[in-house]
């Protein structure tokens, strides 16, 4: 019997193009991926593969040049910027290589304000647990500049986590930490995502770390080179 649940991340044919002074750029050349709910998928690539353009293109940051996408149910090609905006309030967790925090919010403030902003009003309550459950429970208080790599990344990552997103995106989020810091920010995403079902998109030039997921796709000039998953059903 298949499953005939629709997919969380549905891409047909999706190409990207860029116009530069030397002209137009295919940075993804026909895209084709499906993504059940609760997969967690590593993406590798070399630079300049079409990687991040994939990751933009998902999250409603970039628009597609052609082809079809559809993520979360949503046809992210047929939305305006507000309904894109409310898109990614809504499904959303998304964990960069910069943390990308306000440096005058407290750790708290910083989780807390997109659940406010999505109209929860538990929203601090919510934002207290998720820091939590990255191990900084006793960081609350404390200002971007008065943290650690490590920990300003566990706050980004609480951020993303803490609204209980159908979809977390992560691009490179351990590029800016050392390795020990590095491991535990994956640790405890690879935990929230399995607690939570939550389905997880890691870009990353670590083949060890992609190796961690589900499954694993390879990014080359802008098509899909080879897809673990594909590969073992094939065999």
């Amino acid at each position: 019997m298949t499953d005939s649940t629709p997919p969380l991340i549905d891409a047909r044919d999706l190409t990207f193009t860029v116009g530069t002074a030397g002209g137009s750029v295919n940075i993804l050349r026909g895209i084709n991926l499906s993504v059940q709910a609760g997969e967690s998928v590593g993406i590798v690539g070399p630079s300049g593969s079409g990687k991040t353009s994939l990751l933009m293109l998902l999250a409603g940051l970039e628009r597609a040049s052609g082809g079809g996408l559809r993520v979360a149910g949503q046809d992210l090609g047929a939305m305006d910027e507000d309904a894109l905006a409310r898109f990614r309030r809504d499904s959303l967790g998304i964990v960069f290589q910069a943390f990308h925090l306000i440096p005058t919010m407290t750790a708290i403030e910083n989780v807390a304000v997109p659940l406010e902003f999505a109209g929860r009003r538990d929203a601090f309550a919510c934002a207290a647990t998720a820091l939590r459950e990255v191990g900084l429970g006793h960081r609350l208080e404390h200002y971007p500049g008065q943290l650690s790599g490590g920990e300003q990344q566990r706050v980004a990552l609480a951020r993303a986590v803490a609204g209980e997103p159908a979809l977390i995106l992560a691009d490179e989020p351990t590029g800016n930490l050392d390795r020990g810091n590095g491991t535990a920010v994956m640790d405890l995403l690879f935990d929230l995502q399995a607690r939570a079902g939550t389905t997880l998109l890691l870009i990353t030039h670590d083949p060890a770390l992609a190796a961690r997921c589900h499954r694993q796709i390879r990014i080359e000039d802008g098509l899909i080179a080879a897809d673990s998953a594909k590969l073992a059903t094939a065999a």
